[in-house]
């Protein structure tokens, strides 16, 4: 097995950044074009659970946009070519808890780089 093969990497390194651009711009139509579009696409969100590309496309649509984000401690870890798992950090504007995100990336022959997984969590308030 090849783990960050460096052309892997730099793939889902972009995909990853172009996917925290459009989370920030809510750009809805690039938002959902990142997530393999499968009823088994799933999203775990701070208050939601979203099973399937339909049900993450309509929390996006109806959702407002994310709170603005300052990422830290990110990494990223490729499998041979068409696996990575994405994981980062977070700090939202205006909110003392640090947040955590996690994505699954499978490189799809006919689309490329797409999110099979997602996970969000805030981490609790230590007060």
């Amino acid at each position: 097995m090849i783990i960050d093969h460096p052309a892997t990497h730099a793939e889902v390194t972009a995909a990853f950044a172009a996917y925290e651009t459009a989370l920030m711009t809510n750009d809805v139509d690039a938002l959902d074009a990142f997530f393999w579009n499968s009823p088994l696409a799933l999203r775990f969100g701070v208050g939601e659970s979203l099973f399937g590309y339909e049900a993450i496309a309509a929390f996006r649509a109806s959702r407002g946009g994310s709170p603005q984000r300052v990422l830290q401690s990110t990494q990223i870890t490729c499998f041979n070519e068409a696996y990575a798992v994405a994981t980062t950090e977070f700090k939202r504007e205006g909110e003392s808890r640090i947040g955590r995100q996690s994505q699954v990336w499978v490189k799809f022959p006919e689309h490329g780089w797409r999110i099979v997984s997602a996970h969000v969590s805030l981490v609790a308030d230590k007060s």
